[in-house]
């Protein structure tokens, strides 16, 4: 397994893995429509200053996703962080990896904060967030606005 930089040639696999942990693992029911990120990644995620990241396996399948769009000298956003349920767990390492990436990468650009948004069905994601140091904000806590599909969130934010 391989933490690698986005490339189009993996276009249809993320798209496919992201949706399919939304919307049969998780069960947030959302649309690629409803994520216009999704559909250009380059645009939203690495034209701006951010990153996307994919796990991919030995068989070349990506088996997870992390992105980080930069909102401005300060805040980061962490967004699409999904992982196959098969690549799970730390026996894996995937979640890590692909959370390290993003870590070091905003360590790098001197970013403070890591914001982030989570369907608040999604209990397995807010007990890795707030082991990996996130604290729960309230929306009206939030400090940047953002486009995020799932109405019903809950917020995060760590400190670098």
């Amino acid at each position: 397994m391989k933490i690698a930089s986005y490339t189009p040639e993996y276009r249809n696999q993320v798209i496919a893995l992201i949706l399919y942990l939304q919307n049969y693992d998780n069960k947030v029911n959302l649309s690629l429509e409803e994520q216009p990120d999704m559909a250009d990644i380059t645009t939203h995620y690495l034209s701006d200053n951010g990153g996307f990241w994919l796990a991919i396996n030995d068989q070349d399948m990506v088996v997870g996703t992390i992105g980080l769009m930069v909102e401005d000298s300060q805040y980061g956003i962490l967004k699409k962080f999904f992982v196959h349920q098969d690549y799970r767990g730390t026996a894996a390492g995937v979640s890590h990896s692909l959370f390290a990436t993003l870590i070091a990468t905003a360590t790098q650009k001197r970013l403070q904060h890591i914001l982030l948004d989570t369907p608040a069905a999604c209990h397995r994601a807010h007990h890795f967030y707030r082991k990996n140091g996130f604290t729960e904000i309230t929306r009206a806590a939030v400090p940047l606005t953002y486009d995020y599909p799932d109405r019903n969130s809950l917020f995060f934010v760590r400190d670098l």
